[in-house]
């Protein structure tokens, strides 16, 4: 274990630092949370959800996995977004994609990754309904480029069609679902203007009416 003294070391002084500068901050951080935004985003190292958009502890609730992923299987995720939206009441779902991701890139290779494969087939998907965009962009860095962007127009889609959303939109709540991609080159985000707003932009098959 001594190995990781220095994570230790780096959280004391972190700690230390945040209390010269906020006194308050571990005490008001501890009674409450209330952030206004969810994110999910990739499980990669290099993409800090909270850092690149220079939000403190607290203000951003997290969830990440491989290639950002919101799948209707995936309980994880679900319970996630369910707590967010109706126990913290965030106001803002954001999907963040990056390029240069390594789940996307496992599914345009077509080599077998092992188990990560049954997980990153729904982008395999994505690429086949957008076979014919791809196919005509003539470099392979176009191709991966917009493969990540395409995946998550699709993972905001699929967050605009869960019962957990759909239910808020039902009773009036205010919540906006974005989808924004980060550029590991230049540390800059942008908004892919793939967002929804309510259960009027939801596709019609995907849109749920109360059974009655």
């Amino acid at each position: 274990m001594d190995d990781l003294e220095h994570l230790l070391a780096r959280n004391r002084l972190w700690a230390a630092a945040m209390k010269e500068s906020r006194p308050d901050f571990f005490a008001t951080l501890a009674r409450q949370q209330a952030p206004k935004y969810l994110w999910i985003g990739c499980a990669d190292s290099r993409v800090p959800a909270n850092e690149i958009v220079g939000l403190l502890p607290g203000e951003l609730f997290v969830h990440r996995n491989v290639a950002n992923l919101v799948l209707p299987a995936d309980l994880n995720c679900l319970s996630v977004l369910q707590y967010a939206i109706d126990v913290l009441h965030v106001e803002h779902v954001i999907v963040c994609g990056h390029y240069g991701c390594g789940g996307v890139q496992a599914a345009l290779d077509n080599r077998s990754h092992g188990l990560i494969d049954n997980w990153i087939r729904p982008i395999k998907d994505v690429r086949a309904l957008h076979d014919a965009e791809l196919g005509a962009l003539a470099a392979e860095q176009e191709r991966f480029d917009r493969l990540c962007e395409l995946n998550v127009a699709a993972q905001v889609a699929s967050v605009a069609h869960t019962t957990i959303v759909q239910d808020a939109w039902k009773r009036g709540q205010v919540l906006t679902v974005r989808g924004w991609i980060y550029s590991i080159a230049d540390g800059l985000l942008r908004d892919l203007g793939v967002g929804i707003d309510g259960l009027d932009q939801v596709s019609r098959a995907h849109r749920l009416v109360d059974g009655r």
